[in-house]
């Protein structure tokens, strides 16, 4: 299960623990949803970035966290079993992430891989639209930090 990851930022130095931390938990949350066959693509961008791609994708203008695209909306195509499947896209701003995690009092590494566990699900087909789906969401990706040890 390939978790590919990117750096198309420059304004903070990426470390490779920080890629291990996103394999980690992405790995994890494919794992529990039985989509080992599954890739993901991790890409780290600034704000600047991510803002044009939330005012383009979503209509919202401002930066955001965390941004996922997936491939299979809509219809799943049946796949071999041992066929790699692209998932799709998750997006982080590394900017906003250093902001939230002293605005919520944790550190860097927490927050960069609770971004990437909330991406991941979003591409396993979970969203926040209603306080249902929030807790339900809220508890799977605190589950899977906490089972790795990634607390605060």
């Amino acid at each position: 299960m390939p978790i590919i990851v990117n750096n198309m930022q420059t304004n903070i130095p990426v470390q490779s623990a920080w890629e291990n931390t996103v394999d980690q938990v992405i790995t994890k949350a494919l794992e529990l949803h039985q989509r080992v066959n599954s890739e993901v693509s991790v890409t780290f961008v600034d704000d600047q970035y991510i803002h044009q791609l939330n005012r383009d994708y979503r209509g919202v203008d401002r930066p955001t966290d965390v941004l996922s695209f997936a491939m299979d909306e809509g219809e799943e195509m049946p796949a071999a079993p041992e066929e790699v499947h692209m998932l799709g896209d998750v997006i982080i701003s590394l900017e906003t992430a250093q902001r939230q995690a002293k605005e919520y009092g944790h550190t860097f590494e927490r927050e960069l891989a609770f971004l990437a566990v909330h991406g991941a699900l979003h591409l396993l087909g979970y969203d926040h639209q209603t306080e249902e789906e929030t807790n339900v969401m809220r508890s799977k990706e605190e589950s899977i930090l906490t089972e790795l040890g990634i607390n605060r």
